[in-house]
């Protein structure tokens, strides 16, 4: 037998228990950390529930992108800028809690008591609903993301392995689990759907999520890294 098949044979034997070893320990802890409740799922299930599956699905894509772009800001070593500098950090962590306060303090006072202008109106609320923008900047203002990627992903790049196809090969893995979750959500709260969008329901979704916006704002405003 040919020493070089030997040889191919042994390091796809060796890559293949390698990538095991890596992959099957992340997809646990980040399936896990996904499926823990937090403000992309709040905002999903509210969107998915008031809003309608189409304007979740937009909020759900507008967070996945906010995770690429971290990934790529990661990759391309600039996390390391947000995690040594006190101003860089604060800076954009006051620009998200801000960010969150605003939405969630709009919902608190200007709470709807029914949906049908969402419907009926779509066209003059278009820039102020656009639940893809809100999903996006929800999760690219909040430096806790970065902070998460550069402290949790490079237990699981190999040795001598690129860096940067590695970022953004685990992070695009966490964009699919987000997905797949987001999307569990949404076709599950569509049944129930019909029955939540009574006027009350609708006034006390609109502050409950308001307020646990506020909570998430104030919660980054005092977090340290």
């Amino acid at each position: 037998m040919n020493p070089t098949y030997i040889l191919q044979f042994i390091l796809s034997i060796r890559w293949t228990y390698t990538m095991t070893a890596i992959l099957i320990p992340y997809l646990i802890a980040i399936t896990l950390l996904t499926l823990t409740p937090g403000l992309d799922t709040t905002l999903i299930i509210r969107t998915a529930t008031l809003e309608g599956k189409s304007k979740a699905f937009q909020a759900a894509l507008g967070i996945s992108l906010g995770c690429i772009a971290w990934g790529i800001v990661v990759a391309c070593g600039l996390g390391a800028l947000l995690m040594a500098s006190d101003l860089a950090f604060n800076i954009l962590k006051w620009m998200g809690a801000a960010y969150l306060a605003w939405l969630g303090l709009n919902m608190i006072l200007k709470p709807r008591s029914q949906l049908a202008d969402i419907q009926d109106n779509h066209s003059n609320r278009s820039t102020s609903e656009n639940w893809f923008i809100k999903g996006f900047f929800g999760n690219l203002l909040n430096p806790k993301v970065g902070i998460f990627y550069i402290s949790f992903l490079p237990q699981f790049i190999p040795a001598q392995a690129s860096a940067v196809t590695w970022v953004m090969g685990l992070v695009m893995i966490h964009v699919v689990i987000g997905v797949l979750w987001s999307s569990l959500l949404i076709l599950a709260m569509q049944p129930l759907s019909r029955y939540l969008k009574q006027p009350k329901f609708v006034k006390y979704m609109d502050r409950i999520t308001g307020s646990i916006f506020v909570l998430f704002a104030l919660k980054l405003a005092l977090s340290k890294r």
